[in-house]
């Protein structure tokens, strides 16, 4: 597919995610809805995504289905589901967008399945030479022509053990995602160490600090702490898998902390009701930037094709939002705006 589609296809894994295949068709259901210009396409079992069709209300013009008897659980190893589940729904989705069927592709499954998946069916980028799982998080800060609130983390699950190489493809393709959807031409990158000082972090990580210096088209600006995630210090954090993770696990802790603590107190005390009522804007302003469930998912960077995870925990709102963020990244091209800022 070529150029900028007037309709925008999204394949969505209907199976494997914690709520179950009818949580991700009642998203799709609100998207064909809201959003005249994207179709729907749910890989899964025929008969459970008809019966949970027929009970909500939905457009049938925008959602059409391909079977897929089979999934991969959760818990399941993603390389051994795979060869033992060739038409898994993972699987089989991938492949309809790596044969055009689809613009992209939408999961709440299994992370690894999923990267997995695409990488036998799509085609990494040239200069990549493993992707990254990207995520926006709340900061302190605002930045772009959006004045975004948000910075941009990668590696948070696709590549847990990366190389001076992969951090300094993660920083280009970062650098590039935030220009683009955050309309920020000069996106601050920083890698995440244990010290600010460039001799500070594991050997990859010192490494990765000297060849980014010496590129003169990317706005490195060095180390950062974990102190400095929620301050929005800089625009794109760069790390590995493993422990970009587990910062937005903690992320995503104090969102609900914040919330429980507020219902907490609304309970316990007449004068600190009294107190959060007036405080009621900025706490509903708190809960929306630092809700999840409306941003949908996190972009996959570096395949030729666009998927978006969404977490596993995702229901119909967020669903739909993946969607509506995957259909966003083909219009804009994401994919030949990473190539060329590679190829730069």
């Amino acid at each position: 597919m070529v150029g900028k589609p007037q309709h925008i296809t999204i394949a969505f894994d209907v199976m494997g995610s914690d709520h179950g295949p009818a949580e991700v068709v009642r998203g799709a259901a609100q998207l064909s809805l809201e959003s005249p210009h994207i179709h729907a396409l749910l890989v899964g079992d025929r008969p459970v995504i008809d019966e949970a069709l027929a009970g909500i209300k939905h457009n049938g013009e925008r959602i059409s289905v391909h079977h897929a008897g089979d999934y991969v659980g959760m818990d399941e190893k993603p390389g051994e589901a795979l060869a033992r589940k060739p038409e898994s729904s993972v699987a089989v989705a991938a492949r309809l967008v790596a044969e055009g069927e689809a613009h992209a592709l939408v999961s709440a499954g299994n992370t690894g399945a999923g990267v997995l998946a695409c990488k036998r069916h799509f085609q990494l980028i040239p200069g990549v030479r493993r992707a990254a799982l990207a995520t926006v998080y709340p900061t302190r800060g605002v930045r772009g022509a959006k004045q975004d609130p948000f910075s941009l983390i990668l590696d948070v699950g696709a590549t847990v053990e990366a190389t001076a190489e992969d951090l300094v493809a993660f920083a280009v393709m970062g650098s590039a995602y935030a220009r683009i959807i955050s309309r920020n031409e000069r996106p601050k990158v920083a890698l995440l160490s244990n010290g600010v000082e460039p001799q500070k972090g594991p050997p990859r990580v010192v490494e990765a600090h000297q060849r980014l210096s010496q590129m003169a088209g990317l706005n490195f600006t060095g180390n950062v702490e974990g102190i400095d995630i929620p301050r929005g210090t800089v625009d794109v954090i760069v790390t590995d898998g493993f422990v970009g993770n587990v910062c937005l696990k903690m992320l995503e802790g104090v969102h609900d902390t914040v919330m429980e603590l507020a219902q907490y107190a609304y309970k316990e005390s007449l004068r600190w009701r009294a107190g959060l009522a007036m405080l009621s804007s900025g706490i509903e302003r708190l809960k929306d930037i630092t809700d999840w469930e409306q941003y949908g998912g996190a972009p996959i960077l570096g395949f030729d094709r666009i998927f978006i995870k969404a977490h596993g925990r995702s229901k119909a709102r967020a669903i739909a939002n993946a969607g509506k963020v995957a259909a966003k990244a083909v219009a804009n091209e994401l994919g030949t705006a990473i190539q060329e800022g590679l190829a730069k």
